[in-house]
């Protein structure tokens, strides 16, 4: 119970990137990795008011890194000639000591990204704005948006209240246990003067179609039939229709196979009563020689007695 998997790292290598892509030996790793969260903290830290939702990190074999900052106001971070984006690269490669490449994305809809939304709530409430106005506010713009689901909770002293609470409110759909799914999650915490507040933000974006293995293009799917609502006695009405329409057509296309023995074993059964009729026909004529013959042999015996008399 109450086991939580983070929506990002749970989709780590299925269609998600990871934000660090570097590799180092062992004894460099620890190194790297701490100077990777240094570089985020320091960049977080001087543009906390440049609305930054992601900061990504690679490093070549040269010993140069590139920085890519994905941010909803890329003029704060660029600044004035570009001064601003100057002076962090400057500030980076002094406390690093590696050259620092920084690339800056903008991002077009805020409302869409889930770090970006929190943080907004967050401002929000530490601004005294009511925490269930800004939940609604924000899931409204980033329905509008085109967003297919999205769920705000809120956790600690909600209005000040002597014992925390959670709250949270939902619109559309969020399957977290769906891989394919585009959910991206962020959080972010308001300090206020009764305490600290965390705001955490899931937004499902929709599923994401993933290339099968072997690079080969996904084989399209062949248009289902559409069951009704009715399903079980729609398709037993169905069922006769399509029962009776082959038997139909097999008996049209070929009526004399199965005419054929009925018709034929009558007319067998009376060449087998006219072979068999002529058989006593010839006995009778054996049958009446002995007769015919009986009185010429009787004609004998008479006239063999006169000639005796």
């Amino acid at each position: 119970m109450g086991h939580k998997v983070h929506p990002n790292g749970f989709r780590l290598g299925v269609y998600r990137p990871w934000e660090a892509n570097w590799f180092a030996v062992d004894k460099d790793y620890t190194k790297l990795l701490h100077e990777d969260l240094e570089m985020r903290r320091v960049i977080l830290r001087r543009l906390h008011n440049a609305g930054i939702a992601k900061i990504e990190t690679e490093r070549s074999s040269n010993a140069q890194m590139t920085v890519t900052i994905h941010t909803a106001k890329p003029g704060i971070v660029i600044g004035k000639g570009g001064a601003s984006v100057d002076q962090l690269r400057e500030d980076l490669e002094k406390r690093f000591g590696n050259r620092v490449r920084i690339s800056i994305q903008e991002i077009k809809q805020p409302e869409l990204d889930a770090q970006l939304v929190a943080e907004n709530i967050a401002s929000q409430i530490e601004r005294r704005i009511s925490y269930r106005r800004a939940m609604k506010q924000s899931i409204l713009r980033t329905m509008r948006s085109g967003a297919q689901g999205i769920r705000i909770a809120l956790g600690g002293r909600l209005r000040g209240s002597e014992m925390a609470r959670r709250e949270w409110d939902r619109e559309g759909r969020v399957p977290l246990h769906t891989l394919r799914a585009n959910i991206e999650f962020g959080r972010a915490t308001a300090k206020t003067t009764f305490g600290m507040i965390g705001v955490k933000v899931w937004i499902y974006k929709g599923l994401v179609k993933i290339a099968p293995r072997g690079g080969g293009e996904a084989a399209e799917i062949a248009p289902q039939p559409v069951v009704p609502a009715d399903g079980g006695a729609a398709a037993e009405a169905t069922l006769p229709v399509t029962a009776e329409a082959p038997s139909a057509t097999a008996v049209a296309e070929a009526p004399a196979p199965a005419e054929a023995p009925e018709a034929t074993a009558p007319a067998a059964e009376p060449a087998a009563e006219a072979a068999a009729e002529p058989k006593p026909a010839a006995k009778k004529p054996a049958a009446r020689k002995p007769k015919a013959a009986e009185p010429a042999e009787k004609a004998d015996e008479d006239g063999g007695k006169d000639a005796s008399s």
